[in-house]
Formats: C-alpha cells, sequence, structure tokens
C-alpha cells in the first residue's frame, strides 16, 4: 500500500504516520526526516541540501524529489510506504506522480487528515510549550496555515481528481483518528 498523509501543520500526520507505519508493516517516509538523514550522513544530496540550507534557503523541489527516489529505491519499500511531508504543492504533486508512474508504485490512497484551524493553534501552541520552542506563537502558526490554505491545501483537490483522496476528521483522542483512518482505508479496499 502507497500512501500519502496530507494536513495542516499540527494536524497529526506524523503521529498518524508512525502508528499507521506499525499496523500496515510499511516504512514512514518523512521528507524532513530524509533530509536530516541525508545531511548528517554527508551524502552527495545531503551534502548539496546542507550548502541551500546554509545560506538560509529552502531546498529546491528537484533535491528533494532525489531524495525521495533514493529512499523507494530501498528494498523496505517494495510493499509499500506512508508519505508524509511531500508534496507540499502542486508542482511536488505532479513530480511526484511523474517519478511514481516511473517506478510503476503510484499512490493509491491520499488520506487528508482535517483539522480545524483553532484546533491546529492549540495543539501548536501545546507543542510548544512542551517542547520549549519559542518560534511557535499564534501568529506564526496562523501565519503557516495561510501559506498552507494557499500551496499546500490545493494538493487534495489533485488526489481528489484522480479518485484517491479519503478526507478523514483529524479531532478527538490518538486513537480515534488512527481508527477513522484505518476504517477509512479498509472501506477503499486498501487494507
Amino acid at each position: 500500500m502507497r500512501i500519502v498523509l496530507l494536513g495542516a501543520p499540527g494536524s497529526g500526520k506524523g503521529t498518524q504516520a508512525a502508528l499507521l507505519k506499525d499496523h500496515f508493516e510499511i516504512p514512514h517516509i518523512s521528507t524532513g526526516d530524509l533530509l536530516r538523514q541525508a545531511v548528517a550522513n554527508q551524502t552527495p544530496l545531503g551534502q548539496q541540501a546542507k550548502a541551500i540550507m546554509d545560506r538560509g534557503e529552502l531546498v529546491p523541489d528537484d533535491v528533494m524529489l532525489n531524495l525521495i527516489e533514493e529512499r523507494l529505491a530501498e528494498a523496505d519499500v517494495a510493499p509499500g510506504f506512508i508519505l508524509d511531508g511531500y508534496p507540499r504543492n502542486l508542482a511536488q504533486a505532479e513530480a511526484l506522480e511523474a517519478l511514481l508512474g516511473k517506478l510503476d508504485q503510484p499512490i493509491e490512497e491520499a488520506v487528508m487528515i482535517e483539522v480545524s484551524e483553532d484546533r491546529v493553534v492549540e495543539r501548536i501552541a501545546k507543542r510548544a510549550t512542551e517542547e520549549g520552542r519559542s518560534d511557535d506563537t499564534e501568529e506564526v502558526v496562523r501565519n503557516r496555515m495561510r501559506v498552507y490554505d494557499e500551496q499546500t491545501a490545493p494538493v487534495a483537490g489533485f488526489y481528489e481528481e484522480r479518485s484517491l483522496l479519503t478526507r478523514v476528521l483529524g479531532e478527538g483522542s490518538i486513537e480515534e483518528v488512527l481508527e477513522r483512518i484505518k476504517s477509512a482505508l479498509s472501506m477503499d479496499g486498501a487494507a
């Protein structure tokens, strides 16, 4: 099973991906983790990404796509994967679709975890307090939500047009959300 998890910052994508990974026994591929690992391991792509980040720039889409392609070549991904943190915009969704088509590993399900903006702000504020992060102020979070609405939310439409999108309420306990996702994936015949 090949799944893309979509949702706003603080919607619980990472938490749910970790739980779904265990349930479906497939790897959780977080683009943030891939990037940090490549930099730490000083791979050629990691060195390229580090030089870009050291200049204070965002890692370009082609570098991220190359990192994903490298990860998808590993044996443990053969039965499927859960992709979290990518695609973040329509150009990335199109590039990912082309890459996965070339690899004959198309996305089978896109799950959109839907959470209200106020709940996202509440969750991120709680996380910021617990982790001692001062950068997650309400103003910063609301700005991240505006960017998400403009750039990332349209990715849901991309998958909806391909009849791959399932929307799941992301509010309630972690276990309740997990059960909703598992149930939605079962109903779609994926599990």
